[in-house]
Parts: structure tokens; sequence; C-alpha cells
């Protein structure tokens, strides 16, 4: 039963036409035109009907009730890390083991891993009495058994998925700040070895933080000596690396230092954005899509359609409807004042707008590929029906306050 007064329509207007948004652009990415003859793929009517189904689990989640819902999670994960086990065992497709070939259609189970983690750690660490150590080692102890099997299908980018959403619950949970910066200090220290200036200056910021929060001298030593350790030992990992194994991350890092290999999918993507100029070539007119210059232009790259076909104004209205979408979302978390439900949405909504930012980035060129889709745009049943479930998981909460407290 809806709650007219709780429920958030605007969310799922603004989810209704995101999903919109992304069938058209699909179409379009399944249509080749030249000349005279024109080739349609069926991937837009699949990703419509992955739609429909997925509106329609929200509508059965939002009648479920939320005490069996919420007695489901345990066992649904504990399946999910099976599946993240025998698809380990299926035949690979393009180097990875990812995909669960069912009847025609590929199932994907780090996709639904991620929601189901993200319940999973925001019940363990919204738990009373919990101090802010036990908080950090459940979370990340919860959060290591999906990544470390994901990794192994190899799949990088969607790692990258899990400890962001892990960050965002950490603070959604109020863990304090100088925890957190403890967590990624080490990822700044290896960003700032590239650059020598860079060690110094950061050092000198992170030790005014940690002072900042009143840590003991203790901790401050200990953390500053680890993070100038970590700064010193990556060059020389960096040189114990063999010619190709650097190239390959030069390459990763710079696409054009290969443009004809690794690099060629962000080189084309950039193309395709760059002459759709102000208002674009025109729906299906896209020559870099047509021609077929531009790799995996229904996933990962369908915003270089986008911005090819419908110009600078396409991409520009686009992300206005994006960043309304994660507004509500960020206003949704406020709103919810049980705490795991609040810490579930926080980590929801960190994992869809950090993939809408890497695959955007990496569309226009700011980051490295990594294969993440654009959630609610880019063509895959899978990644739709968790994304779109996800945000059924935030409306369900919303509707649930005034019932139970």
């Amino acid at each position: 039963m809806i709650n007219r007064k709780k429920f958030d329509f605007t969310l799922l207007a603004l989810l209704f036409l995101l999903i919109s948004l992304g069938c058209v652009a699909i179409f379009s990415a399944s249509t080749t035109i030249i000349g005279d003859q024109v080739h349609i793929e069926n991937n837009w009517w699949k990703q419509i009907i992955f739609a429909l189904l997925a509106f329609g689990v929200i509508a059965l989640l939002l009648k479920l009730p939320l005490p069996i819902f919420e007695v489901m999670v345990l066992p649904l994960w504990a399946l999910n890390i099976l599946a993240l086990i025998l698809v380990l065992f299926t035949p690979a497709v393009n180097g990875s083991h990812r995909w669960f070939a069912l009847g025609g259609i590929n199932i994907q189970p780090s996709e639904s891993a991620k929601l189901l983690t993200i319940l999973m750690v925001s019940r363990i660490i919204s738990k009373e009495h919990l101090n802010e150590y036990r908080q950090i080692l459940y979370g990340f102890g919860i959060m290591l058994l999906p990544v470390l099997l994901i990794m192994i299908e190899p799949d990088f980018g969607t790692t990258l998925v899990f400890w962001t959403s892990l960050l965002a619950m950490l603070i959604a949970a109020e863990v304090p700040l100088f925890f957190i910066l403890l967590i990624i200090s080490p990822v700044v220290s290896v960003v700032s070895s590239v650059w020598w200036p860079a060690i110094p200056i950061w050092l000198l910021i992170f030790i005014f933080l940690l002072l900042r929060a009143h840590l003991s001298w203790v901790t401050i030593t200990v953390a500053s000596i680890g993070n100038i350790f970590v700064a010193l030992i990556t060059p020389v990992l960096w040189m114990a690396l063999k010619d190709y194994q650097q190239n390959r991350v030069l390459t990763f890092l710079d696409p054009t230092r290969d443009p004809l290999g690794a690099g060629y999918q962000i080189i084309q993507a950039k193309i395709a954005i760059g002459s759709g100029s102000m208002f674009g070539k025109g729906w299906l007119l896209g020559t870099q899509k047509n021609m077929n210059f531009l790799p995996e232009h229904h996933t990962d790259f369908i915003f270089s359609v986008i911005g090819e076909e419908f110009g600078f104004i396409g991409c520009v209205l686009l992300l206005a409807v994006f960043a309304a979408f994660f507004g509500r979302l960020i206003r949704d978390v406020s709103e919810l004042k049980i705490k795991e439900r609040k810490v579930a949405t926080a980590g929801i909504m960190a994992y869809l707008m950090f993939q809408t930012f890497i695959n955007i980035g990496m569309n226009i060129g700011l980051v490295p590929a990594t294969g993440i889709p654009l959630p609610f745009v880019s063509y895959g049943g899978s990644n739709l029906l968790i994304n779109t479930l996800s945000v059924g998981v935030v409306l369900k909460y919303l509707n649930e306050r005034g019932f139970i407290k």
C-alpha cells in the first residue's frame, strides 16, 4: 500500500524518465543506417522488457511486508555469494567469467551483489553499541568476500563501486571523519608519489587534519610514517614492473599511447561527442555509431551516442535529469531516521552516483575505461533490473515511514 504523504513520487518519475531516455538512446545505438540500408538489432525491445519487469518488481516490493523483506536479505546474499563462485566455472567471454547464459539472457551476479552487500553491511554496522572500530572492521569484512570473487572474474571496475558504497555507508553511520581520512590516505599517498613535491604538501595537510581531530601523537605518528612508506615504496614497485606491464598501466592512464589498441575506445568516444557539436547530428544519424567506429556503443559508450546525435544540449539535459535524480536521493537520505535504512540508502546513492561519474568521465576522456555502464541508460538487463530495484528499496523505506519506527 502506498502512503501518499510519504512516498517519493518525484524520485519515481525521475527514474522513469532516465529509463525512457535510455531506451530511446539504445534504439538509436541498435540502429545502423548506411545509405539506404537500415539494420536494427533487438537490444532496444529487450531493454523495454527488462524495464517493465523492473517496475513490476518495484510494485511487488512495495506490497511485500517489510519484516519479510528484511528476513530475505541474508539468504539472498548467501545465494549471491554462491553464484559468484559458480560463475567462475562458466565459459569465459572476452577473457572474463561474469555471466550465466540462460535461454539467451545473460545474468551477471556481480550486479545483484552490489545491492545485497549494501543491505548486509548496513544491517551489521547499524547495530547499537557498536564502536567505530567494529563498524569499520565488520564493514570491510563483509565487503571483502564479494570483492575478492569479482576480482577473480576479473572485473576491477565493479570492485571500486563496492568500496565507494562502503565509505558512504560509514559516513552515514556517523563514523568520525578522521577514520575515513585514515582509510583513504594511502590512496592519496600513491597518487602524490607521481610528483615528488606533492608528497610533503599532502603530509602537511594530512597531519593538520589529524591534529584538528584531536588524535594522539602516537596515532598521528604511526599514520604519517605509514603514508610516507606508501609514497616512497610506490616508485620502487613501479620500477620493479616489466616494460610491458608499465606500458599497460600507462596506456590505461593515457589512451593516446596506444590509439589503435587499448586507447581506441576512449579516443573514438571523444571523437563522437566532439563531432556532435551544439545540437548534434540528429537522431539515428551518428556516423561514428553507424560506421561502427565506436565499440560497445549500446552499453559502456551510450553517452557518446547521445553526445553525437543530440550534441552538447542533449548531454546537458541528460546531466540535468541525473542531477535532479541524485539531488532527490540526497534529500531522501536526510528524511530517513532509522539508522539501518539511512545507511543503506546512502550506499545505494553512492554506488549509482559513482557509476554515473565514472561512465561519463571515461566517455569524455577524464578517467580510464573501466567497463562500468551508465545507470538506467546503458543496455543491460541485470544492470537495469538491479539499479531499478535499488531505487525501489529506497522508495519502500520512504513509504514505510510512519508505519514502523
